[in-house]
């Protein structure tokens, strides 16, 4: 956060306070005065005529806030020069004319706090509310000065969950006099003396706003005279500054702080403890804290300056504010990516679920087309049975005729044999075997068309099967398919299962062949340290084995028949030489042979865990 929007921040109360319809527009009158107020508190010379100029070609009313702003910027802003005013002046202008629409606490309280400590909570509300307007801050910033305030006063923080709970705080955050209003409810104070509370915001307020680090009495070292003198010392990100008293009225020094400078803890003497130093490039300045502690406190406060000085940074609590700003950022959108991830999560389920009802409502209609396809087989079943029951029935009926009719025409073949026989005695007769046999002949015709109506439903009975046959046919291709898909998937459910179980058996064997690559790999490093062992040993029986014997020294008998002789006393130095060269030889061929060893097992084992497709750790 630059100067310029410090300032806008406040000027933007002033130009509200003038809005007194609360229209968004101000009268010219009254931001003629302003704009001097304004060039007065920031010392840049004032153009009474600037203004008109600017609105020259405006009606006589008045000018909202975004027709000010273009003179703002180019009369106003763009003319301050950091450094040459006081930034406080400007606030305390500001805050008058704000502070006369707006703060109107109820005087005859006892929980409402003097205007000095109304003035200083709303620079700080200021200065920790958002880069938008109209300015609030969010409960997060709201939370971490009331903790700040408590920590001042030396007591708990106090429990504002219900406040920070309600919908219009948690959605646009507050605004400075709900903020103000809160403070003077004595919810914060809980009774304590307003003297305490005074002290606590204005050492908040001289922390944030006025970028002080730390502030307090120490013992310095003098540089001429070097005697020890008690200071009350200031620190800020650019300097560290020391006074006679803590009014800070009487400033007695101010050392510059850059990269070059660094802080250092020295031991105790000439009757002071707790001793550190600040280095400069062309001094060195001896401090002595009252405890440990404070020590602690003034050269990490005095590092963190130097720091900030060499990342480019004139402000602590302003850094603070971006990197707290930046987590709320941080921590909305994993809010939004969580609620992201919950709607699609939910709209998975709920398309999980409709394909699920889909599903259902399919096998519900299969089910149902199934009872159907029976039902329409049973009654075709049923009309096919009813049919050839019928058609037996008539069968038995010809059947039964056709017996009747033979036996019939046996009868009436044998009366005909004897009516020939009697043919020429009774003529009479004749006439009657001539009517019997036209009879015959009739039954013989209705017996032909009969037979002829039986060969017709016959024929009908062989298509009606037919068509039975076909939808059989088709009923059963129906069924085959959905068993092959049914089985398709069975099959496909399986092939996962299997490849699932063949990469846990290939896990399981790449674990077990790892597990028996550790095992190979430690004991070749046993065998390795024992053959490293056996070769010290052997190095060591080599030399002593390899020793010359001495003067005086006696050989060992060889037998109780031969008798002793001595070694002559001069020594063979090439003998010795060579015994020793011998010795390192054979040390460097068993070292050799246990390298090549330890190489062969080593091969062996990485062939081992190549063919098990792992590394060897």
């Amino acid at each position: 956060m630059d100067l310029r929007s410090e300032l806008l921040k406040s000027i933007w109360y002033g130009f509200t306070a003038l809005d007194v319809e609360k229209s968004g527009k101000v009268s010219k009158s009254q931001l003629k005065v302003l704009s001097h107020n304004l060039c007065t508190v920031l010392s840049i010379p004032h153009d009474p005529v600037a203004l008109e100029e600017h609105f020259r070609d405006d009606d006589d009313g008045p000018v909202s806030s975004q027709g000010y702003m273009p003179y703002l910027n180019k009369y106003i802003l763009d003319k301050v020069v950091e450094g040459s005013f006081t930034k406080e002046n400007v606030d305390e202008l500001c805050w008058t004319l704000t502070a006369k629409k707006n703060y109107q606490p109820d005087r005859l309280s006892t929980t409402v706090l003097p205007e000095k400590d109304a003035f200083r909570l709303w620079c700080l509300f200021n200065f920790l509310s958002e880069d938008k307007y109209p300015l609030v801050m969010v409960p997060d910033e709201v939370e971490y000065l009331i903790k700040k305030i408590c920590m001042a006063m030396s007591m708990e923080c106090v429990d504002l969950e219900d406040f920070f709970a309600q919908d219009s705080v948690q959605q646009s955050g507050i605004t400075v006099w709900v903020f103000l209003e809160m403070m003077n409810s004595g919810r914060i104070t809980r009774g304590m003396d307003k003297s305490i509370a005074t002290m606590a915001i204005e050492e908040v307020y001289r922390e944030i706003v006025g970028d002080v680090l730390k502030e307090g009495y120490l013992w310095k070292k003098g540089q001429l005279r070097r005697n020890w003198k008690e200071r009350w010392f200031t620190l800020r990100p650019s300097n560290l500054s020391y006074y006679t008293g803590e009014d800070r009225k009487d400033c007695q020094g101010n050392i510059a702080l850059d990269g070059n400078c660094c802080v250092e803890v020295l031991p105790d003497r000439d009757g002071k403890r707790c001793m550190f130093c600040l280095k400069t490039l062309s001094k060195t300045y001896e401090m002595s804290a009252s405890d440990t502690k404070q020590r602690q406190e003034w050269t990490t406060a005095i590092q963190t300056a130097i720091r900030l000085h060499v990342e480019g940074k004139t402000s602590l609590h302003k850094d603070l504010k971006l990197k707290r700003r930046e987590q709320r950022e941080q921590r909305e959108k994993r809010r939004q990516a969580k609620e992201e991830e919950l709607q699609r999560l939910r709209a998975l389920q709920e398309e999980r679920e409709r394909k699920l009802a889909e599903l259902e409502l399919l096998k519900e209609a299969q089910k149902q087309a199934q009872v159907l396809l029976e039902q329409d087989e049973q009654r075709r079943r049923q009309q096919h049975e009813q049919l050839q029951r019928t058609l037996e029935i008539q069968l038995r009926e010809a059947e039964e005729a056709r017996v009747s009719m033979q036996a019939e025409m046996a009868l009436k073949e044998e009366e005909a044999e004897r009516q020939r026989k009697r043919i020429q005695e009774l003529e009479e007769m004749q006439k009657r075997l001539e009517e019997a046999l036209q009879l015959e002949i009739k039954a013989r015709l209705d017996e032909e068309a009969f037979r002829y109506a039986q060969a017709g439903l016959l024929a009908e009975e062989e298509e009606k099967m037919k068509a039975l046959m076909a939808l059989q046919e088709e009923q059963e291709e129906y069924i085959l398919k959905t068993q092959r898909e049914k089985q398709e998937l069975k099959q496909e459910m399986e092939a996962k299962s299997r490849d699932l179980e063949e990469a846990q058996r290939q896990l399981e064997e790449v674990r077990a062949n790892r597990h028996r690559v550790d095992q190979d790999v430690v004991a070749a490093q046993r065998k390795l340290r024992q053959a490293s062992t056996n070769v010290k040993h052997w190095n060591v029986q080599m030399n002593r084995l390899m020793r010359p014997i001495g003067p005086g020294e006696k050989r060992p008998s060889l037998g109780s028949g031969f008798g002793s002789f001595q070694i002559p006393m001069q020594r063979d130095p090439g003998l010795h030489l060579r015994r020793r060269s011998g010795s390192e030889h054979q040390d460097e061929e068993s070292k050799e042979n246990v390298d090549n060893r330890a190489g062969c097992d080593l091969e062996k084992r990485r062939s081992q865990a190549s063919n098990g497709d792992m590394d060897i750790p």
